[in-house]
């Protein structure tokens, strides 16, 4: 961890201190590309992003060296220290959020988020792109005060301010190629101790962000293990990738009092790649969010009740991004 901090801490430091300095040279270029390629200002809307995303990790960091050279004060064991970090990391998130919505012109609808406030609950995120990694943050954490608990993958932990203050409040950096998968569960289910009223705990469900080639690839698989059953499954789905279902299993065992909502949404599908941003497809964009909430009674009980459950679950969600995109589309 040490290791890792003394590269990213100083780099990010040196690449703001760069990347500032730098704009007499890259505003006028990006003006150029934008003018030449006539793409919406595609190139000045991204690089005014980095700028953003840069100071925002300028700032983090320079709040959680505050914080903790007051933790003497503060104390790290007591529930204020936790409050104040998991409204540091809502902030972040939701800083940025709101950053590319303005940024990149972007319209965002919600449903279902009325009962948000009133936890404990699991929250299984659909994942697309990098944009819908902040969105619980905006629409979740700080509109309802809900101090969510994340799992996330250890690449995150390159950026620092995750590292930093995702460290001081319960939050779980998986290994996803990890042989110990029990292992890995368990970690995850860690996040379920002491889960109150006001927490959550958020998931991804397909493990990484649904691309078209990402969906062939577990289509193969399951091909080639002769799994007549999942392959039929994975072909019903378009536009999610079939989830895994041992981390949300394990999450239900651990919180046996959290409800289960699920977040769906398309429009962030033009922030999949670089070159998807490249091209403008971000850009103008509606993003339609749903949340909803599945009673903890209405969960079945028993493991394979339970992964039929969540995969039905989840083609409710694949069946309501089409119906949202189809209607986007006029069709």
């Amino acid at each position: 961890m040490l290791r890792r901090r003394l590269i990213t801490v100083p780099g990010y430091v040196i690449a703001w201190s760069l990347w500032f300095g730098a704009i007499p040279l890259w505003l006028p270029l990006v003006i150029v590309v934008d003018l030449a390629r006539r793409n919406r200002g595609v190139a000045l809307r991204s690089a005014t992003f980095v700028s953003v995303y840069l100071t925002c990790e300028i700032m983090g960091m320079v709040a959680a060296g505050a914080l903790w050279a007051w933790k003497g004060v503060l104390r790290p064991d007591t529930e204020r220290w936790t409050d104040i970090h998991f409204r540091l990391e809502a902030w972040w998130g939701t800083t940025l959020f709101r950053a590319v919505v303005r940024l990149f012109g972007l319209r965002i609808e919600v449903e279902g988020d009325a009962d948000l406030a009133r936890g404990p609950y699991l929250l299984l995120v659909r994942h697309a792109s990098s944009g819908d990694t902040l969105l619980a943050a905006a629409l979740v954490s700080k509109p309802h005060g809900v101090r969510l608990r994340y799992v996330l993958k250890r690449e995150l932990l390159w950026d620092p301010c995750l590292d930093i203050v995702g460290h001081r409040v319960p939050n779980v950096f998986v290994d996803r190629f990890s042989d110990d998968s029990v292992g890995e569960v368990g970690r995850m289910q860690e996040l379920a101790r002491d889960l109150g009223p006001r927490d959550g705990i958020l998931i991804y469900p397909e493990g990484t962000r649904f691309s078209e080639a990402k969906r062939r690839r577990v289509l193969e698989r399951f091909q080639e293990k002769g799994n007549a059953k999942m392959v039929e499954y994975a072909r019903s789905l378009a536009r999610v990738l079939p989830p895994r279902p041992g981390g949300t299993l394990g999450l239900l065992d651990a919180a046996p009092a959290a409800d289960v909502v699920f977040c769906a949404h398309p429009g962030f599908e033009g922030a999949a790649s670089l070159a998807d941003i490249w091209k403008g497809a971000l850009v103008d964009q509606t993003i339609r969010v749903q949340f909803r909430r599945i009673p903890r009674d209405e969960i079945p009980a028993g493991r394979d009740a339970r992964i039929a459950w969540v995969f039905e679950e989840w083609q409710r969600v694949e069946a309501w991004i089409e119906s949202q995109q189809r209607e986007s589309s006029g069709k």
